[in-house]
This record gives C-alpha cells, sequence and structure tokens, in this order.
C-alpha cells in the first residue's frame, strides 16, 4: 500500500494519507506531489479532500528522525530537495483549480497544520485531535512563504497566539475562529460533512483557477522569491 492513494467518491478525489503519523519526508513530499498531479489529470474531478487514515494523526509534520539522519550522513540534498518539494505541493494547492479541503480526523502539528492551511477549506472532528504549531519551542522558525498562505487561513490575531505561544488548539476553537468551516463529532460526521461540502462545487476549472491566482499571487511571489534564501544554506534551526 502507498503512503498516499486516492480514490473517488462520485466527482469528488478523496486523498488518504496512509503512513500513520503521516510524517513529512522526501518520500511524502514526491508522493503527494505526483497524487496532486494525477488528481488534477482527472478533468471530471470538482473537488479534492484531504484526510488521513490513522485514528489520532492528521500530520504530525516533519519526519524529525528522516531529518537528522539526512544531516548526519551529509545527505544536504535531499534535506534541500524535500523542502522544495513541499513548497510544489503548497503552491500546487494554493492554485489548483478545484477546491481542496482538508478533513482533519486528528492531530495537526507543525508541518502538519501548516499543509492544512495550504489547502482551501478545512473540517475537524472534535472528540479527538489537536492543532498547533510548536515551531517556537523547537527552534524552527517557518518559512516566509508558511507565514504569508497560513495567514489566508488563520485571521492575524489568532495566528499571532498559535505561533508565538505553541498552543493547542481543538476543533471547537477552531472553528470559533472560522479557521475551520466547522468542528464535527467524529470521524463519520467528518468525512460525510466533508464530503457534502466538496459535493457543493462544479465550478469551471479555468474561473476558479484565475481567481485562486489572482487572490494568491503575493503568497506564490513570496514562496518563489524569498524561501530559497532560507533553504540553500539550510537555516532550519535557531539555537539560542
Amino acid at each position: 500500500m502507498s503512503i498516499i492513494e486516492w480514490k473517488k467518491d462520485e466527482a469528488v478525489a478523496v486523498i488518504k494519507l496512509n503512513n500513520g503519523e503521516n510524517r513529512q519526508n522526501l518520500e511524502f513530499a514526491q508522493t503527494l506531489n505526483r497524487v496532486l498531479d494525477e488528481v488534477i489529470e482527472d478533468k471530471n474531478i470538482t473537488a479534492a479532500i484531504i484526510t488521513s487514515t490513522d485514528k489520532k494523526c492528521w500530520s504530525l509534520g516533519v519526519d524529525i528522525d528522516w531529518l537528522g539522519k539526512q544531516f548526519q550522513e551529509q545527505n544536504l540534498d535531499n534535506i534541500k530537495n524535500f523542502m522544495y518539494e513541499m513548497d510544489n505541493i503548497f503552491k500546487k494547492l494554493l492554485l489548483l483549480p478545484i477546491p481542496v479541503i482538508a478533513a482533519i480526523n486528528g492531530h495537526a502539528f507543525g508541518n502538519g497544520a501548516i499543509l492544512s492551511c495550504a489547502c482551501d477549506f478545512r473540517f475537524m472532528k472534535s472528540d479527538r485531535g489537536y492543532f498547533c504549531f510548536p515551531e517556537v519551542d523547537l527552534g524552527i522558525p517557518f518559512l516566509p512563504g508558511m507565514v504569508a498562505f497560513v495567514r489566508k487561513a488563520i485571521p492575524e490575531y489568532k495566528f499571532n497566539e498559535m505561533k508565538l505561544t505553541g498552543k493547542k488548539a481543538g476543533a471547537m476553537e477552531l472553528a470559533e475562529s472560522h479557521i475551520i468551516e466547522k468542528a464535527c463529532a467524529d470521524a463519520d460526521e467528518l468525512l460525510n460533512e466533508s464530503l457534502l461540502f466538496a459535493k457543493t462545487f462544479n465550478k469551471k476549472r479555468g474561473i476558479f483557477k484565475e481567481h485562486k491566482k489572482r487572490m494568491h499571487k503575493q503568497i506564490i511571489q513570496v514562496i518563489d522569491n524569498e524561501d530559497k534564501e532560507f533553504i540553500e544554506p539550510l537555516l532550519l534551526m535557531i539555537q539560542d
């Protein structure tokens, strides 16, 4: 079984993250990029959902064990390729000519929470799972592009609080701040509500893509022009 798979539910592509905690490494990034390409090649698809098959986790962010091994073995190109591949995913989600819905059925930490913010809409179950940015405690700063597109998903006051404190938030709190569309009682309701919402979309791809292109023009410019400054020298950690 692939670490990421997808199937069709009528005209909706349901993308399933299949690797437990769904830690993000080069394989994860390359696979998700390929899956997104496959989805968009199907002209009958009108919306996409990203969810997880794990009962506890949607995605716990960067695979720290993998990252540490790459540093130890001086496979620095692997790290850079991973970061560029993730930027490609973020840009792809921001520009995809169909709506992308994150059905967050468990914990979304760090780069997992960030990934959900690149999606157009978010639903989350309320019986289990937290959403947080622990980078401030781990000594890991956001790339400029991440800051730019997380701001389109999270109100500034809430982003300021969550980013600088590293606090965990549940689905009800996220719903109150309009970060998610709905806090769902459990995993079944989450998938049903996400599918119902996804199936309300039947927009022409040309106009939908143009709306997203114009809405996110400045974000794409930041990713393209500013992230490289930190990726190339691998300025990933701040120690003091």
